[in-house]
């Protein structure tokens, strides 16, 4: 089977090019499952109900998170109900929503999803390491295909749990950086690892912001508004192809798409 991981959308542009362009993906890669990072596709930072409803129209099934899942006070409104939008597994144990799930596809073949935060530069949350293990015991019982989204910001942390769970799951993708970086690989246990998948939305910009105002904060250190950019628009994803039988991945692909 086949499965489209695409890297953090942002804003309106990042969704446009979901529109636009997975139809055609999924149709000539022969595609079985869509999962998207999507914390940042209102305006650029959070998601709502009603966007989360527009990219699942689009076709995508399971949407992922991290640190600004809690930017749109809105989203509290699904995350207890709707299992298809994760926030990290990690964050405490009263926190609203779920860090993992688990999706059927109309051949009975199913799929776990697990969202993980990591704590390198970012905020104090649970081990991601442990946490993991944990859930993906449990996962494990139900079927062996698991793919993994590190939401971190050091490389070092993201290619460390790659190492910890290769054999145990079917992919772990990093995202947060808005990056993509060219490190995709089978690690020895047939595990795909991709140390950042990069950003869906305009890449005439810095990580999704207009150039211009984050240059003014970044040489005068004054507070500064931060709107959407709007140019230059490409859809960054990875595809898997792996064994649905056993959990291994046979291999993973970077994509780039212009979105015209």
């Amino acid at each position: 089977m086949r499965l489209l991981f695409i890297g953090d959308i942002v804003g309106e542009p990042g969704r446009r090019a979901i529109k636009v362009l997975l139809p055609d993906l999924v149709r000539k890669n022969n595609i079985d499952w869509m999962i998207a990072n999507a914390e940042n596709a209102a305006g650029g930072s959070g998601i709502t109900p009603s966007i989360a409803e527009e990219l699942f129209g689009y076709g995508l099934h399971v949407l992922t998170s991290g640190d600004h899942i809690w930017k749109r006070k809105e989203v509290i409104e699904i995350l207890d109900t709707e299992s298809r939008v994760l926030r990290p597994l990690n964050y405490p144990k009263e926190t609203p929503g779920n860090g993992s799930t688990i999706i059927e596809s109309p051949s009975g073949v199913k799929i776990g999803i697990l969202n993980l935060l990591g704590r390198v530069f970012m905020q104090p949350v649970d081990c991601p390491f442990k946490t993991s293990r944990q859930e993906i015991d449990r996962i494990r019982k139900i079927t062996p295909n698991i793919f993994v989204d590190m939401h971190a910001e050091a490389t070092s942390e993201k290619i460390a749990l790659g190492w910890y769970l290769d054999g145990l799951v079917t992919a772990v993708v990093g995202t947060h950086t808005h990056v993509q970086t060219a490190d995709e690989k089978i690690l020895p246990e047939n595990t795909a690892y991709i140390t950042d998948i990069g950003m869906t939305g305009p890449f005439d910009s810095v990580i999704g912001r207009k150039k211009e105002q984050i240059l003014t904060r970044f040489i005068t250190q004054m507070p500064t508004r931060f709107q959407m950019a709007e140019d230059d628009i490409w859809l960054n994803a990875v595809l898997i192809d792996f064994d649905e039988k056993i959990g291994s991945a046979n291999s993973i692909r970077r994509i780039q798409e212009k979105c015209a």
